[in-house]
């Protein structure tokens, strides 16, 4: 009889436990610009290197790609996805586009993650994949490994956001080529592709291991 209660106790928390909400997280909500130029340039990204003509360049998410800045801090890179337009210096992207590149996360080295674009609106940080994908910019490098913190930040983050929006796939910048001739990738422009480490093989080793049990995959 006492094995039987037992049983049942332990049937009734676990079903308590399951279904409980993901814990809430701290974000700092810090919105990039915009504006009605950006939305432009959006939609000719969409219609000529994704083949999609909308009206308002909107994304429904399926894919989550990691990335790291090579460098820099939440201000400066802030400031660089601020801009509308891209950056001279960056002559491969430019010749493909005059939209600026950014992401919808920006993750310090401490953990703390900002919100700087909402989910569903369009940005430039995947080539192929941008249409479905949200980017999660972390601050760091090949010689600045990202931090512990970060990885607890992303997993947590990716956790609100794969419940928000049913994600299906959580990659690293460095694999995005294996979509390449897929029916999720679109890119008209079959010469247009770069090579990325991004964000570090340890660092999707450790983050992967941490979001285990939503068993999201990460290649078609």
């Amino acid at each position: 009889m006492r094995k039987i209660k037992l049983i049942a106790l332990l049937s009734i928390s676990f079903i308590l436990f399951s279904s409980q909400k993901p814990e809430e997280i701290k974000i700092i909500e810090k919105p990039i610009s915009y504006n009605l130029e950006r939305q432009k340039l959006s939609l000719e990204y969409l219609k000529e290197h994704h083949s999609l003509i909308q009206k308002s360049p909107t994304i429904t998410p399926k894919i989550i790609v990691l990335h790291y800045t090579a460098g820099g801090t939440i201000k400066s890179n802030f400031d660089y996805f601020n801009n509308t337009f891209i950056n001279s210096e960056r002559k491969v992207l430019k010749n493909k586009s005059k939209l600026n590149v950014s992401s919808h996360y920006l993750v310090d080295r401490n953990g703390t993650i900002y919100h700087i674009l909402a989910d569903t609106l369009f940005a430039r940080h995947t080539i192929g994949l941008n249409y479905c994908a949200i980017g999660v910019e972390n601050i760091g490098s090949e010689k600045e490994p990202l931090t512990k913190l970060q990885v607890i930040a992303n997993a947590n983050l990716i956790r609100k956001l794969y419940h928000k929006y049913k994600i299906e796939y959580v990659i690293g910048h460095s694999e995005y080529g294996k979509f390449r001739n897929t029916k999720l990738w679109k890119e008209s422009d079959t010469k247009y592709f770069t090579g990325k480490a991004d964000p570090g093989e340890n660092f999707l080793i450790d983050v992967r291991k941490s979001i285990t049990d939503l068993n999201l995959k990460s290649k078609p």
